[in-house]
């Protein structure tokens, strides 16, 4: 039976001129592939006018080589899951690389307004399986430092 899982962080620094993040990666386990089904991220520092910028974001599926993130638990939806087989990582600052990448979402969001994708139904979200990380990547440099929190909820299959 699939189970479904959330990995969150908050309040973390992303630094200004310092390039792409890896704002999320996810890496299945050997024969339980994984699907992304909803990811929200916001931010708490660039409230003004003058701070409001567009950000772009990716989904990434094919590195085969980890960034540098910190390492998260994720935590099952249902507390009589079992812990999740895949592992995951936020906020790298040095990205994920190797491997034959993919993008298969591109995307905008003012850093004000936040982004929000999902959830989708079963079988509609972005999968990833065997040695493929799957990432979800800021795409350039903020303007500012910000403070950005995330949350990403995932379906494991059996």
């Amino acid at each position: 039976m699939p189970r479904t899982y959330t990995v969150e962080f908050e309040a973390q620094t992303i630094a200004s001129a310092s390039g792409d993040y890896d704002i999320f990666e996810f890496d299945a386990a050997t024969d339980k592939p994984i699907e992304l089904v909803a990811l929200q991220l916001g931010q708490s520092s660039e409230l003004g006018d003058a701070a409001e910028e567009q950000l772009r974001i990716r989904i990434i599926r094919g590195h085969t080589t980890s960034a540098n993130g910190t390492s998260t638990t994720p935590r099952p939806v249902s507390p009589a899951d079992a812990a999740a087989g895949f592992t995951a990582e936020v906020i790298g600052s040095t990205i994920a690389s190797a491997g034959t990448a993919v993008n298969l979402m591109s995307d905008t969001f003012n850093v004000r307004a936040g982004f929000q994708w999902g959830p989708v139904p079963h079988g509609m979200g972005f999968w990833t399986s065997g040695s493929d990380l799957l990432t979800v990547r800021l795409m350039a440099a903020v303007a500012d430092d910000l403070t950005l929190s995330g949350t990403a909820m995932l379906i494991e299959y059996p």
